[in-house]
């Protein structure tokens, strides 16, 4: 366990993709996992979701924990099959001296464990998930706001059909929002007492001076013309939000599985064209690449 503050939060992106894994050449540098992410803070090991990046930093964990058991927290935002593909192929489930919690909202305990467990049935894979000897413990959140050991988290509904959240760790050494799927609109463009409207506000106040924001950054304009209404976000409205909210630095995720490399270099330098005069830094989540918050000075 790190002393508070002494030692960096890193988050590390294992699957930064949205839809379907599109492994190949066209998508090396960029990466075609589905959506999983990493974040060592203050002494404790998260992983944001379990889409197909979650298999490589499963073997990842179990050849840095060989020798002692590991205990980690994850947190899935929800179940669409992009988020939770990859947990039959976590290595540390295995394990039984590993300790496994996985947290989420609306009857979790039940239905995520119901979802989890029909993926892992005999028409579609070999083995159980009752027949998995790690210790994993299910549990259903009941507040917007928990901890996670000295770490205080918080959860906000997002604009995604069915029930979907987005997370912020407030660690030692800053914060960090995770939003990988919402579709954010003007709201000039919305009725003001809509639903969409409501969640809008309250998902700005949510990101508010984040110093990490990771969110779907899906489509461009001209996509999204076509995608109204899909959950997902277009380009030029959240680097608005982001600089409406006075974010630090902007990661830009949930890549559409159409997008190759040269197409995500695009997106990146249109994003940083719209933040052109404003103190907002943007990046382009990529596999095995990391984000790291330094220790605050004391």
């Amino acid at each position: 366990m790190h002393e508070t503050g002494q030692s960096p939060a890193v988050i590390k992106f294992w699957g930064v993709r949205g839809g379907i894994p599109t492994p190949g050449p066209e998508t090396v540098r960029v990466g075609g996992n589905t959506s999983c992410v990493e974040i060592r803070a203050d002494g404790e090991l998260i992983i944001l979701d379990a889409g197909s990046g979650l298999r490589p930093l499963g073997r990842a964990i179990a050849a840095e924990f060989s020798e002692s058991p590991v205990s980690l927290t994850l947190l899935i935002t929800h179940t669409h099959w992009d988020h939770i593909q990859g947990f039959p192929f976590f290595v540390p489930a295995y394990s039984p001296r590993n300790h496994i919690r996985i947290l989420g909202f609306e009857g979790a305990r039940n239905d995520l464990q119901a979802t989890l467990a029909g993926q892992m049935e005999s028409p579609y894979f070999p083995i159980a998930l009752a027949q998995m000897p790690g210790n994993i413990v299910i549990e259903e959140l009941k507040s917007l706001r928990f901890e996670i050991g000295r770490i205080s988290a918080e959860a906000c509904h997002v604009n995604h059909p069915g029930v979907c959240v987005g997370y912020r760790l407030k660690t030692s050494n800053g914060s960090i929002c995770y939003i990988p799927d919402h579709e954010s609109a003007p709201l000039d463009a919305m009725e003001p007492d809509s639903v969409s409207a409501t969640i809008e506000k309250k998902v700005i106040e949510f990101i508010r001076e984040a110093d990490v924001l990771i969110i779907d950054s899906q489509y461009t304009t001209e996509e999204y013309r076509s995608h109204v209404g899909w959950g997902h976000g277009c380009l030029d409205d959240v680097v608005r939000v982001a600089r409406a909210a006075r974010v630090r630095h902007l990661v830009l995720f949930h890549h559409d599985p159409g997008h190759d490399d040269d197409f995500m270099d695009g997106m990146l330098a249109r994003a940083r064209t719209l933040a052109n005069g404003s103190d907002l830094h943007i990046s382009l989540a990529k596999e095995g690449e990391s984000v790291v918050l330094k220790p605050m000075p004391l």
